[in-house]
């Protein structure tokens, strides 16, 4: 397979912006689409004491979306979606246009194409666009993380406003980190970050290697080895690709969501990777590593599939 990009500069300014708005379309699209559930899998991972009778089952899925819409409506079930938009957009961005980049830079040409070098591509793209946008992230958790339980507490719901200021105000009396947190408060809306890093290299890269590899294998090519447009094969492929990137990177993903929540649960701590693990190991054991991987499944085929094929479409639009 020839890249649909190697034909033209891929380092021009026109390029980059119209890579970027593809995926940036592309990821709100997708986020959209399953922003309810997100929310739940996000109370489910985070062990929100409001949720975790409903952890563990796909009725228990269903069972929680439909309190949070009693208690809330809508509302409730998008609650946090304006923090993600915000997010999403610059992330998806910057991960498909430095897919691009990096993809041609590292496979120019059809025979230099492997599985490592997909891999890498991926692996790196994802890596670049979540340091520029995890702040967002946090704020995005903090605010999904909220449930009627903590009304009592903390009466506001919290805004983007709201919830950043609660991030910036927080602080950890751990000696290893309050010395940092203090000169550093930036420091605080990258809680959890290193293992963000560590698995997203196994999400972004199986999820690009499972996309490359699948669209190389099952989708025709005209004669030029340009992949002919698909939109229904560019659905299923992103689909699978998903399901595979979220099994492999799923333990990493309920590591993270303790430890971003961490200024919530355990405002007093800063909670480290052993911390967090420990934690997860003695209260649930293995499984509490796959807590809510059910809802992940059911938001990360969608979501992917709708991500991917958007970003073909919109790249085709523009002419990219």
């Amino acid at each position: 397979m020839t890249s649909n990009v190697s034909s033209q500069d891929t380092t021009s300014l026109h390029f980059i912006v119209r890579s970027g708005l593809a995926g940036g379309v592309a990821g709100c699209l997708a986020k959209t689409v399953v922003a309810p559930l997100d929310r739940v899998k996000i109370l489910f991972q985070a062990s929100n004491p409001d949720f975790q009778k409903y952890a563990g089952s796909w009725s228990g899925i269903f069972r929680a979306a439909n309190e949070i819409y009693k208690d809330n409506g809508v509302r409730g079930l998008l609650q946090g979606h304006s923090a993600t938009l915000l997010r999403v957009f610059p992330y998806a961005a910057i991960k498909f246009m430095a897919y691009d980049q990096v993809h041609y830079m590292l496979m120019p040409t059809t025979q230099s194409e492997t599985s490592a070098r997909r891999f890498a591509a991926g692996a790196i793209s994802g890596i670049i666009s979540v340091f520029f946008t995890y702040p967002l992230e946090i704020i995005r958790i903090r605010m999904a993380f909220h449930t009627k339980s903590m009304d009592k507490t903390s009466p506001l719901r919290p805004s983007f406003v709201r919830a950043a200021r609660q991030i910036y105000t927080e602080s950890a009396t751990s000696l290893n980190t309050q010395n940092y947190l203090h000169r550093f408060p930036v420091l605080k809306y990258y809680r959890g970050f290193t293992v963000t890093v560590v698995g997203m290299i196994p999400y972004a890269g199986v999820s690009f290697l499972s996309w490359g590899g699948l669209r190389a294998r099952f989708l025709p090519a005209d004669e030029h080895g340009r992949i002919i447009p698909n939109p229904v094969g560019d659905l299923a492929i992103g689909a699978v690709s998903g399901a595979v990137a979220q099994t492999a990177s799923y333990p990493f993903e309920v590591v993270r969501r303790r430890m971003q929540v961490g200024g919530v649960t355990q405002p007093d701590r800063w909670l480290r990777w052993g911390e967090t693990v420990g934690l997860i190991w003695r209260s649930q054991g293995l499984k509490g590593f796959f807590v809510g991987l059910s809802v992940g499944y059911l938001k990360i085929v969608p979501m992917t599939a709708v991500s991917y094929a958007a970003w073909q479409g919109g790249k085709r639009m523009l002419g990219v």
